[in-house]
């Protein structure tokens, strides 16, 4: 008899195994009550036929709790009416800890914010397992396709002496009597990375103090974000589409269960393929005018622009050339249009909005320079960003690709506040 994952359980078939998890539903048929075990690789139907195991077994069921860890034995079924497929014919269950009676997730419905206070335990469904299993494979997708591609993960730090985009929305800390922030990019430092490695990513949490309530924001999420020597503003757009694409391919290739639960319609991910479109930030406010839009030219786009502009295409679309005035100071500007940025952002397909926001960096140390003036940022906490253009500096550009409105997007979700396992939002911190 071996010891298997729920997962595993198609390679156990006419085997005897023994599952550890936890019970998370149970029902009776008279002389038949079947339970529902998870062990956070999926969820599987045990059986216990009262005429097939010892009577002690069979009622003590009764007096189980849901979420009471358990293992169980049995002999491992093909079963087409159950939705793995599979079922366990229980000889025998152990009870490793007993669970208090009235488990404050029923498996009747309940509002969103109940379940945010409970999202320790709400982590548990099949739903949610769901969301964060498609998650872990974003991630996994991502890694292994810049590790294939030449770059290499060099760590950012979270506390930084100074701003990336702007000082309006930073987390402020004491560093021993000194200004610290909670870092909102890791794109600074990678830039120095790059110029010592060529290719790099750094992935990890950022954090906006942006007082937003809106259903893409979060106050703590994670990023992952390349940076290349030698590349130029099309060049970069190119490795997010394939990235971007590449993603797709595996979520759609080792999630299809997952996505099946999520209710996801498959033939809006099946059509991401290379290469994405792309329209001018020019284009782009036109289309918003000629839709009701007031915005005008030199506006960053809201949440609403972006739902506007990502409804009209099958596939993510590069919205490039922003106005200088709306992007952070290091965006270098097109030679030949300098009001305007060598910049792109990435929006998700229908209606999802910006995932991934790039660009090229000013490799000029007299205009960065400038820029850090204008922008009224203090010197001294940027001259060794200033050191990489005095010593060696080369075209070079980056993008910064966030996780938790990507799985959104991929997994069909209203809310990032599903993407994450603990998520942090406005006047929300618990747990």
């Amino acid at each position: 008899m071996e010891i298997i994952r729920i997962s595993d359980i198609k390679n156990y078939e006419g085997k005897e195994v023994e599952i550890k998890g936890w019970l998370y539903n149970k029902r009776s048929s008279g002389s038949i009550k079947f339970l529902i075990i998870r062990d956070g690789t999926g969820f599987i139907q045990a059986t216990l036929i009262k005429n097939e195991v010892e009577k002690e077994i069979f009622e003590q069921i009764d007096n189980i709790e849901y979420e009471s860890s358990i293992k169980i034995i049995g002999l491992v079924k093909k079963e087409k009416r159950v939705p793995l497929g599979y079922e366990i014919i229980v000889n025998n269950i152990e009870v490793i800890n007993k669970a208090e009676e009235n488990y404050p997730i029923s498996l009747k419905e309940h509002g969103i914010g109940f379940l945010m206070d409970y999202r320790h335990l709400w982590l548990r469904s099949p739903r949610q397992n769901a969301i964060l299993r498609i998650r872990a494979e974003i991630i996994k997708s991502i890694r292994d396709f810049l590790d294939q591609n030449g770059f290499i993960l060099i760590d950012s730090p979270i506390l930084t002496p100074a701003a990336c985009e702007g000082t309006t929305t930073l987390f402020e800390t004491d560093y021993f009597g000194e200004k610290a922030y909670l870092t909102q990019s890791g794109q600074l430092y990678n830039e120095a990375s790059a110029m010592a490695f060529g290719k790099v990513y750094c992935f990890g949490p950022t954090f906006r103090a942006e007082k937003s309530k809106t259903r893409r924001h979060l106050m703590e999420f994670w990023m992952v974000e390349p940076e290349a020597a030698y590349v130029d503003l099309e060049e970069n757009n190119k490795i997010q589409e394939n990235m971007v694409t590449y993603m797709v391919k595996q979520v759609l290739e080792n999630n299809k269960r997952e996505l099946d639960l999520l209710e996801r319609d498959l033939s809006k991910l099946e059509i991401i393929k290379v290469p994405f479109p792309r329209i001018s930030y020019d284009e782009a406010i036109e289309i918003l005018k000629k839709d009701g839009s007031k915005i005008e030219w030199g506006d960053d786009f809201g949440g609403e622009d972006e739902t506007i502009l990502s409804q009209k295409y099958e596939k993510p679309i590069f919205i490039h050339r922003y106005p200088i005035k709306c992007k952070a100071f290091y965006m270098k500007p097109d030679p030949q249009r300098p009001d305007v940025a060598l910049c792109a952002d990435l929006l998700a397909p229908e209606g999802y909005g910006e995932i991934i926001g790039g660009g090229q960096r000013i490799d000029d140390y007299n205009l960065l320079a400038n820029q850090i003036k204008e922008h009224n940022l203090p010197r001294e906490n940027y001259e060794w960003y200033l050191d990489l253009r005095r010593y060696g500096s080369v075209p070079h550009s980056g993008f910064g690709l966030g996780i938790e409105r990507t799985v959104a997007w991929i997994c069909g979700l209203d809310h990032v506040r599903e993407t994450i396992p603990f998520p942090r939002m406005l006047n929300k911190i618990y747990p």
